[in-house]
């Protein structure tokens, strides 16, 4: 009863623990919170400097003692304290736009596919560190799914192709579980570097991650143009690897394919593969209703046509991509009764023996 009496008072919160970006969704109010997870310290003090955007400005940036870094790789936590700090930093920020004397809140988490049991432990425990009363993880194509309003609790197949920052989910879902799943550490950032990697081979230039990620938004495509679309090329700013001074070029969208063309390949392979071991029925419905893309990479231009001409089914990419697994999340806190099956809570969840020696 007590329990029930907290759930009404506090702010409970719907949480894409992102390699790339965190988005917070507050039960009532909507998405609240869409920064990138990077935060920065100061060694010397251990003192929070920033979070989020204005962190981010800071990498490759910073003298030798801050510290500007993302808590977070491949979907999961790498740095335990930094990631608590980070969280405790954004449960404050809701927390001033709410009354302080609210109880804890509940959190739903969103996490990879694959993830070990000590990697939802560490997210459990940094939720906690930073202020949560009860933890909940549900899986990141699970989220994307109800964030894109498919029938996950049904007993029709979907297929949801989530390409976040440092994972790309693969998962066919029905009945309110996953069917059949892949989960792959390639996504955005190693588009990224595909990008650094090309450059560097191809013109002798050194790019950031920045300016990678900032070339790829702007003229990315999984596709050659076609001839007679009117070109589209941009502005790249680097060290030159031979003179060691600074240098630009102009990078076409064709450049950026050939860049992407093995990762892209390499997640498309993954899709086809799991389709491979889906069973029939369930490829009959994704024949009938297609895959749906979701997560920042499915805005990459022309990816949804290239996936549909290789595979032959349908491809689509939902409304707002990005924030589908947040909304998902804010979906399951509004009607936690019903969808609690889908969900695990980390009290169930046991913590393997580690050796610390």
């Amino acid at each position: 009863m007590f329990k029930n009496l907290l759930g009404k008072f506090s702010k409970d919160l719907g949480i894409d623990l992102g390699t790339a970006n965190t988005l917070v969704y507050v039960k009532d109010k909507g998405i609240v919170i869409n920064e990138p997870s990077v935060v920065a310290i100061n060694e010397k003090t251990n003192q929070l400097l920033a979070v989020g955007e204005e962190a981010k400005k800071m990498i490759g940036k910073t003298p030798s003692h801050i510290t500007a870094s993302r808590p977070l790789r491949d979907g999961v936590v790498s740095d335990f304290e930094v990631a608590e700090k980070m969280l405790k930093h954004f449960f404050e920020k809701v927390s001033k736009e709410n009354l302080s004397t609210l109880p804890k809140p509940r959190v739903v988490i969103a996490i990879p596919l694959g993830v070990t049991e000590v990697e939802k432990k560490a997210v459990e425990d940094a939720a906690l560190s930073a202020g949560a009363r009860q933890v909940y993880l549900i899986d990141e194509p699970m989220a994307a799914a109800i964030g894109a309003r498919l029938p996950v609790q049904d007993s029709t197949g979907n297929m949801i192709v989530d390409i976040g920052g440092g994972t790309t989910e693969i998962a066919v879902i029905s009945l309110g579980g996953v069917v059949n799943a892949r989960s792959l550490r390639v996504a955005g950032d190693e588009l990224n570097q595909d990008i650094i990697n090309y450059c560097r081979e191809k013109f002798n230039i050194l790019l950031g991650e920045k300016t990678a990620e900032e070339v790829k938004i702007k003229i990315g495509s999984a596709m050659n143009q076609a001839d007679g679309e009117e070109r589209i090329d941009a502005k790249i700013r680097g060290r030159d690897l031979i003179t060691g001074l600074p240098k630009e070029i102009i990078i076409t969208s064709n450049h950026i394919k050939e860049a992407l063309n093995k990762t892209v390949g390499n997640i498309i392979e993954n899709i086809k593969s799991t389709i491979e071991t889906t069973p029939p029925e369930l490829v009959a419905d994704i024949y009938d209703r297609g895959i749906c893309l979701s997560g920042g990479g499915a805005l990459l231009a022309s990816l949804d046509e290239r996936i549909k001409e290789y595979m032959k089914i349908p491809v689509y990419v939902i409304d707002d991509p990005q924030t589908a697994v947040v909304r998902g999340t804010g979906i399951v806190l509004d009607d936690l009764d019903n969808l609690k099956e889908i969900l695990s809570t980390t009290e169930d969840i046991p913590l393997p023996l580690v050796n610390k020696g």
